[in-house]
């Protein structure tokens, strides 16, 4: 490809795999660079729980934090629209069907409590495992986890 990505079956990935996939091969590597670098406003596809704004893309109103390469921590604006989130949560479960994988629970405590009136909220969640990392100037994550999954 024009990226020089090689992929063995082009075809069988969708949009968003392909955004993953340049973001590790192509952005990631650069980012690794530039310092303290925020990345914000990601595809609508990938909101997760994240407001979604509609501008031309609609975009997520989500970010992730990286220094010298390393993606320290994921923040979004929360949805809180119970409808939206049911939507999605069967969205979810569907797409996990198609791959195989077991349904997860549509209903849950967090749409019942938009339901109540959720207020708006936002969040931020830090890997503390790869802020060790990069203060330490380690490249692995096994080497500051006290149990890797290869021996837990």
């Amino acid at each position: 490809s024009e990226l020089g990505i090689r992929v063995q079956a082009p075809e069988s990935l969708d949009r968003d795999a392909w955004l993953n996939l340049i973001l590790a091969e192509r952005v990631e590597p650069w980012i690794a660079g530039q310092g303290a670098v925020f990345l914000h406003d990601f595809p609508a596809s990938q909101s997760a729980l994240a407001r979604v704004r509609s501008d031309l893309p609609p975009v997520a109103e989500r970010f992730e934090l990286y220094i010298g390469g390393v993606e320290l921590c994921n923040g979004y604006h929360e949805i809180t629209d119970a409808d939206e989130l049911h939507q999605r949560m069967e969205q979810q479960a569907a797409l996990r069907g198609r791959e195989g994988l077991s349904a997860l629970p549509v209903d849950s405590h967090l749409e019942i409590a938009m339901r109540r009136g959720y207020p708006a909220s936002s969040g931020v969640a830090l890997g503390y495992d790869r802020l060790l990392m990069w203060l330490w100037g380690l490249s692995r994550i096994d080497d500051v986890i006290a149990f890797p999954w290869e021996i837990a």
